[in-house]
């Protein structure tokens, strides 16, 4: 019986206050999110997917309710990466300091592993950020991420500052990275492609609404013109315009 984790959602409430009134981002939300594959967090800018992200990485507490994780009905707390939409690179480190920038000593070498899983190579060690292209730099910051050995990766669209054919490319990496590693991911975007070529599940973030989970059983590798990814997205957009 394989090892079955989740993250639940229990009349989760997020609000923040506005100059004159409260703007309530999540009202006694209830989910159970399995944690295995790629689950895509999709809706539109303001409908919570950044929050939702921040909670469940515990970079923000929810107003009430309880976030906890399962694993095989047992509660447990899984060890956190996180990505963000910039790199988020110390300048004066080489890529080597920057991905094992939670380590106290470590040997240069030991990053290789994690820059050959993002598609780099020993060659950009000693590299400084300022030496590096956008999708270099986002290269570095994920496999730093993976560097923690995290049981969760979260992903918040980390590549929405890059040209297309970086994010295509990157998009396969991660595609690849989730393949070897079995590491669980949650990746936010609000582009419907983005979502349908990379997620195992949707979770549609409409504000003021229940999220609407789908499941998205075509194979990989995918093609937008596929006839299942069509009717896909043929549902996302019923249910967000």
């Amino acid at each position: 019986m394989s090892t079955q984790h989740i993250c639940k959602l229990n009349q989760v409430n997020k609000s923040y206050p506005l100059q004159d009134d409260i703007q309530h981002i999540f009202l006694d939300l209830t989910q159970d999110l399995p944690l295995n594959g790629i689950t895509v967090l999709l809706g539109k800018s303001g409908c919570g997917k950044t929050t939702l992200l921040r909670l469940i990485a515990g970079l923000e507490q929810p107003d009430s309710g309880e976030i906890t994780f399962l694993k095989n009905s047992t509660a447990y707390q899984p060890k956190i990466g996180m990505v963000f939409q910039e790199s988020r690179l110390f300048p004066w480190m080489s890529v080597a300091e920057n991905i094992f920038v939670s380590r106290e000593t470590f040997s240069p070498e030991e990053a290789i592993p994690y820059l050959e899983l993002v598609g780099l190579d020993a060659r950009d060690l000693h590299s400084k950020p300022d030496a590096l292209s956008g999708g270099m730099a986002h290269r570095v910051a994920i496999a730093r991420a993976l560097a923690f050995e995290p049981d969760i990766l979260l992903m918040d669209e980390p590549f929405a500052a890059l040209d297309y054919f970086t994010r295509m490319s990157l998009q396969q990496k991660i595609l690849e990275i989730q393949k070897k590693t079995g590491t669980a991911i949650i990746f936010v975007t609000h582009h419907v492609d983005e979502a349908l070529l990379l997620a195992d599940r949707i979770l549609v973030l409409d504000k003021g609404k229940a999220p609407m989970p789908l499941d998205i059983s075509a194979a990989q590798p995918r093609h937008l013109e596929d006839a299942a990814l069509v009717e896909y997205k043929k549902k996302i957009l019923d249910l967000l315009l």
